[in-house]
């Protein structure tokens, strides 16, 4: 039995993918573009096994048996043993590509809640298939039909996925725009509002509104020069472009869910009052010091310069605290001290206190692309090909 186990990252777009052109090869309205996050904080795990004594394939996720007679995973399924036999050819004596295959993977995060689980879920199925076929190359665009946004989480750093044009997709990929290290002090706020499935899906959603958004067409237009713009901002580390182009296109985003018939709302009004708490710091400073953007659900992501990471959370923890006796929100991830914010502030913003409406904070910078874990001990599967946790 030959095993590989990958890790991959989320990562959490700044420019939306929102409406495809093609849905059975998940091609975009639009190209988007996204930071990888910290894998410590958020990824998602796999292990995958092929031997000959399989006789299906199957997938656990979460400890949970799920099916691949979807039309995405096999989609991937297909494309990645396509690619493995026209390389090793038909004199390829192991024939691992017509083996079956056994799949575990979990995620260090709620699934499904808005915080991007199908695109670290299957950038990791896809790199890790890739390794175990020994499939070299771009990869991406095999993601890409497992979860569109999944093929911004085969690279580290910011990554651009390109819409292209051409009508079998072969010109749509993701493209790295700089490294996990081109811009050390920026850093991510996580805001976790729910880690509830959300009560719209993201394919649903994206449906709905390519069949009946006016905005949707207006914002395709807009698109293209935001691109050229946020990117030259983030070469540049121009945080005052970056975070105004952000918070527009996310703004956007959920005016065009709203302008769906029926109407999607995903932000609630914890949501809603997090943007207000980051315009009124932002108008307190004199100066964009931190930027919001929201995905298809309710929790906030917060770019910063790690200069200001202290005070932001401080006051996140005033304003949106654990409970009403003062203790303070659980932080993931990166450490980051809490103190009491001054009166000033607080007095600057005056704003309302909501408790409870924050569950915890994750705490992360620009992470790097999936990697291998060598070190047998992690793998999430059993010597006989099924998952460890199920077999204790």
């Amino acid at each position: 039995m030959k095993t590989v186990t990958c890790t991959a990252p989320v990562n959490i777009a700044v420019i939306k993918y929102w409406g495809k052109r093609d849905e059975n090869l998940i091609l975009p309205v639009n190209s988007s573009l996204s930071a990888t996050l910290g894998q410590n904080e958020l990824r998602a795990k796999t292990t995958v096994a092929a031997d000959p004594s399989f006789t299906e394939d199957k997938m656990w996720l979460n400890n949970k048996e799920q099916s691949v007679n979807t039309q995405r995973i096999q989609n991937v399924f297909r494309e990645i043993r396509r690619r493995a036999r026209k390389r090793k050819g038909d004199g390829d004596k192991s024939k691992i590509f017509s083996q079956k295959i056994h799949i575990c993977s979990e995620n260090n995060f709620p699934t499904a809640a808005g915080l991007a689980s199908s695109a670290a879920g299957y950038a990791c199925l896809v790199y890790s298939l890739s390794k175990l076929f020994d499939v070299d190359g771009e990869i991406s665009d095999i993601a890409r039909q497992g979860s569109g946004s999944a093929c911004r989480s085969i690279y580290g750093g910011f990554v651009e996925w390109q819409m292209g044009t051409k009508t079998d997709g072969s010109d749509s990929f993701a493209k790295q725009i700089t490294s996990a290290q081109h811009w050390p002090e920026m850093c991510i706020l996580i805001l976790v509002v729910s880690d509830q499935k959300k009560h719209t899906g993201s394919t649903e959603g994206m449906q709905t509104s390519v069949q009946n958004s006016r905005l949707l067409e207006k914002r395709i237009e807009v698109v293209p020069e935001r691109m050229t713009n946020i990117t030259k901002a983030i070469k540049e580390k121009d945080f005052h472009t970056f975070a105004e182009i952000t918070m527009k296109d996310s703004n956007q985003f959920h005016a065009i869910c709203l302008d769906t018939y029926p109407p999607i709302s995903y932000m609630t009004d914890v949501s809603r009052q997090i943007v207000r708490f980051v315009h009124s710091f932002n108008n307190h400073s004199e100066e964009t010091k931190v930027a919001y953007t929201f995905d298809a659900g309710p929790n906030a992501c917060l770019y910063l310069l790690e200069q200001d990471l202290g005070q932001v959370v401080s006051l996140v923890n005033h304003f949106f605290p654990a409970q009403d006796n003062g203790l303070n929100l659980k932080v993931q991830g990166l450490p980051v001290s809490i103190v009491k914010p001054s009166q000033k502030d607080i007095d600057a913003l005056s704003l309302p206190v909501l408790p409870n409406s924050i569950k915890y904070l994750i705490n992360t910078k620009v992470g790097e692309g999936p990697q291998i874990l060598s070190d047998p001990s992690e793998s999430l599967l059993t010597d006989n090909g099924h998952p460890k946790t199920l077999s204790s």
